[in-house]
């Protein structure tokens, strides 16, 4: 192709528009050196990728921000939401693909609400590590279809400021713009993710955030525990090098006689959203997790609110946990006065 004709160059921009927003970083830089017009679409591309995290998912973008080396960004596949895996995904998920980077507006996911709700278990524990449970609940918001237009008078939409919350969901009539969907219209605070020199990535509040806004849920795949301990190896494995993190999470929830009745794997490692990033802090840090539980959908989601008032510019961070297997482990810079030097892990 003669790319000095503008009907060269401007077949080669369109082709090139289309295909490069779907490479990860190594074959969009490798691409970029072939001539000056694909260079200077991946740095277009590359441009874009930074602004924005979500990939336009979210009701604000979230950019990246790095004023310590020369990586723009975080390569990882976005989802806003809890989803299953992929067949591909189980055995190979560094071939998913997403584009990312384009021009094109992206059309955004539809609402994927989940949860189910009886009695009143409470939270254990969130840690890293990999126990799934398989019991699930009856759900206790059945008069939802008979509630008033737009359901705000569904008996479920008084929340409880706790470890267990309930809002509406698919067998509820009502629809996003219902006062208990609080945690299903995307996030509604600004954040950004900002680079640092010893934790790596983290995330940052863009905005003052109030105590008790929801600030955003953990997204990523839910995983059986055969396939969650599958992958734990294989992060142990690549994160002996020092170079690698992995994002895999169990949330574990007890009914109050101390039975466990609920274990949920999360893995954001290659697949999540922007609570990926957020750090472990010793202390608690300032974000409280909760459960959310939605009428007729079959599992939890762990959301994130404010435990106290967020200044803009200072880092979101919540506790992964306190269980700590090894003196060798991970270590954790959260800088807090109670730090255990330690970052928290389990037995997979």
């Amino acid at each position: 192709m003669d790319n000095k004709k503008p009907h060269g160059e401007r077949a080669l921009f369109e082709c090139a528009e289309l295909i490069l927003p779907w490479l990860d970083p190594p074959e969009l830089a490798s691409i970029s050196s072939t001539c000056k017009t694909l260079y200077h679409i991946s740095k277009t591309i590359t441009a874009r990728r930074t602004s924005d995290a979500s990939r336009a998912f979210e009701n604000f973008p979230i950019p990246f921000i790095n004023a310590v080396d020369h990586q723009p960004y975080f390569y990882f596949i976005y989802t806003p939401s809890q989803i299953l895996p992929s067949p591909s995904s189980s055995t190979s998920p560094q071939f998913q693909r997403q584009s990312w980077g384009s021009s094109n507006s992206m059309v955004k996911p539809k609402l994927n609400s989940s949860c189910v709700n009886t009695g009143r278990p409470s939270l254990e524990s969130v840690s890293l590590g990999s126990e799934y449970g398989e019991e699930g609940y009856g759900c206790d918001c059945e008069t939802c279809g008979e509630a008033g237009d737009g359901g705000f008078d569904c008996p479920c939409s008084r929340l409880n400021w706790g470890e267990i919350m309930s809002e509406c969901g698919p067998s509820c009539r009502c629809g996003l713009e219902c006062p208990n969907r609080l945690t299903q219209r995307e996030v509604s605070v600004q954040l950004k993710i900002v680079r640092d020199q010893r934790k790596g990535w983290g995330v940052h509040a863009a905005q003052l955030i109030r105590q008790g806004q929801f600030v955003c849920e953990y997204a990523g795949e839910l995983l059986t525990t055969k396939e969650a301990r599958r992958r734990q190896h294989m992060y142990d494995e690549l994160s002996s090098g020092g170079r690698f993190s992995s994002a895999l999470l169990v949330v574990r929830e007890h009914l109050p006689s101390g039975k466990a009745c609920l274990r949920i794997n999360i893995d954001a490692t290659r697949v999540g959203n922007v609570a990926r990033f957020i750090n472990h802090s010793c202390d608690g840090g300032n974000l409280l997790t909760m459960l959310m539980r939605s009428s007729g959908a079959l599992l939890p989601r762990l959301c994130f609110f404010a435990s106290r008032d967020i200044q803009e510019d200072e880092e979101l961070s919540f506790s992964y946990g306190d269980t700590r297997l090894t003196l060798n482990g991970l270590h954790c810079f959260c800088g807090s006065p109670n730090c255990f030097g330690i970052l928290p892990s389990e037995c997979t």
